[in-house]
């Protein structure tokens, strides 16, 4: 009985596990934030800024496409202030 029981344990770790992972949610919250930082600085000439890149992701590139447009749109608006 323990070597069942330890090997259903085992088989249950592995399927937990297998599950984790990034989510297309928390790809698209890297791409967002690297997309917004690099819209607002560039816009606003600060500094240039390293992004991931990661353009084959289509979360990453997604959420980078939105970001930058809000970047853009933050830098200018605090240009109007």
């Amino acid at each position: 009985m323990k070597i069942n029981k330890s090997l259903s344990i085992l088989i249950t770790s592995i399927l937990l596990l297998s599950g984790c992972g990034e989510s297309a949610d928390s790809r698209y919250d890297s791409g967002y934030s690297d997309g917004y930082a690099e819209g607002y600085n560039t816009e606003c000439k600060i500094r240039a800024t390293i992004v991931e890149g990661d353009w084959d992701d289509k979360d990453y590139s997604k959420g980078y496409r939105a970001g930058r447009a809000e970047g853009v749109t933050a830098c200018r608006a605090s240009k109007r202030n």
